[in-house]
């Protein structure tokens, strides 16, 4: 028996604004028919039937940006249990940054890692190729064998191309291929020691702020260097007011320009870090209330195309320390829809458009054949609840490394089950979660 029929569900996808009752037929590895008229007979024995009891049904989220440990630093993640991690929170296709160790600037890491990804399984898993060699800003990698390999575009993780002429070169080469340029926005002169958003919270708590010019200043010149060059850049994790605006101005005036942000930015505030909690030290920081309702803002006006989970696995050596000595960054695969939901509980976005920046639109930047129910497609897609009342607890976490900035937060939506080329790789009921003991405070 290779047909089953998903019944009885709530159909939502983005791209066909389809947003009805009805089920979806899958064939093998396939979607062969969706809609609110798809039926099969009663008494048909072949096809299996799946009674979906009115969750939603969506196309398996899209996950732009994503660091694990493998290969090099395989004791805070390795792809197998970011697969676990992201299949848990509804991501059935992710890219891997470059920033492993070794470094992907050439073709033989580039095809190690991918091979890597291929035989985990549970997952598509791409990966970027850096942009400069060793992440050093300095030297171009070679763009050309690297986007033939399969690199799904050039970025240097989570460090900025500060070089202008670097990134004029970068915006140039690209284009021949028709790839993205990623880019990390922070003016790394601006950023100096700092740790935390600059303002009255860091002047109280005495630690070093990093100012929000930092960001807008960076994607002012990277923008005029789009107009010279006519290339293809996207600007990952946008967290400030002033750094939407720039972007809402840029595409209105035809630039080939796109960004994403994460649920840190338009959930959470610099109020955080209050305490000196190392898992609210991310990169770009925190920022303050204007700047969250702004990127709320460009969520749902289009400005910012895909919220990213932005996945940075940390183990206690690296978070368990003074929050000046302790690295930035936090895990996000597991909690990205729920958090997300987020949006859609206090109308802020609505649910289509919520989902076509964790679908659609990740994959459209990207090429790459996902985000959406259609015909003849893979039938990746996951059933949940938007209703269902969950506290995030980071020990029932399933990535190796539990330094989320949501922990003990209470969310409203769940993943209760996902699909990957038709077959189950996630059920809520029946993935226990693994047996460890709790990671201290931080």
């Amino acid at each position: 028996m290779s047909r089953t029929l998903f019944k009885n569900a709530r159909l939502l996808d983005p791209e066909s604004g389809l947003d009805t009752q009805g089920a979806m037929l899958v064939d093998g590895a396939r979607v062969l028919d969706i809609g609110p008229n798809v039926f099969v007979d009663a008494v048909q024995e072949d096809v299996h039937v799946v009674d979906c009891k009115g969750l939603c049904l969506a196309p398996g989220l899209v996950d732009m940006r994503v660091s694990t440990g493998e290969p090099g630093n395989e004791h805070i993640e390795t792809l197998a249990t970011a697969a676990q991690a992201a299949v848990a929170g509804g991501v059935t296709t992710f890219t891997c940054l470059p920033n492993t160790d070794p470094i992907v600037d050439d073709v033989a890491v580039l095809e190690f890692v991918e091979r890597l990804g291929r035989d985990v399984g549970l997952v598509n898993i791409h990966s970027y190729a850096a942009a400069t060699k060793g992440l050093g800003g300095k030297v171009m990698t070679e763009l050309g064998l690297l986007h033939e390999s399969g690199a799904a575009g050039f970025t240097d993780g989570g460090k900025a191309i500060a070089h202008p002429l670097v990134m004029r070169r970068l915006l140039s080469y690209a284009q021949l291929f028709d790839t993205v340029i990623i880019q990390h926005p922070e003016m790394p002169e601006m950023v100096g020691s700092g740790v935390m958003n600059e303002g009255e919270t860091a002047t109280r708590l005495g630690l070093p702020g990093i100012p929000a010019a930092a960001e807008v200043m960076m994607i002012e010149r990277d923008l005029r260097l789009v107009e010279l060059t006519g290339g293809r850049l996207h600007f990952s994790c946008l967290s400030t007011a002033a750094a939407v605006d720039a972007v809402r101005r840029a595409k209105a005036s035809g630039l080939r320009v796109t960004a994403d942000t994460a649920p840190p930015y338009f959930s959470l505030t610099e109020s955080a870090v209050i305490g000196y909690r190392t898992f609210a030290k991310l990169s770009p920081p925190l920022r303050t209330e204007e700047d969250r309702n702004a990127v709320i803002e460009g969520i749902a006006d289009g400005t910012i195309d895909a919220i990213v989970s932005a996945h940075i696995p940390g183990d206690r050596d690296q978070k368990r320390l003074p929050f000046t000595q302790a690295d930035f960054g936090g895990v996000g695969l597991e909690t990205l829809l729920s958090v997300s939901l987020e949006l859609v509980h206090n109308d802020q976005v609505p649910l289509l458009t919520v989902l076509k920046a964790l679908t659609q639109s990740p994959a459209d930047l990207l090429k790459l054949p996902a985000g959406r129910l259609r015909k003849g497609h893979l039938a990746d897609f996951i059933l949940f609840d938007p209703n269902r009342a969950v506290r995030i607890d980071r020990d029932e976490l399933r990535g190796k490394s539990r330094n989320t900035p949501f922990d003990e937060r209470p969310v409203q939506g769940r993943v209760e089950r996902t699909y990957r080329a038709g077959n189950l790789v996630f059920d809520i009921e029946t993935s226990p979660v693994p047996e460890r003991r709790r990671f201290p405070d931080a």
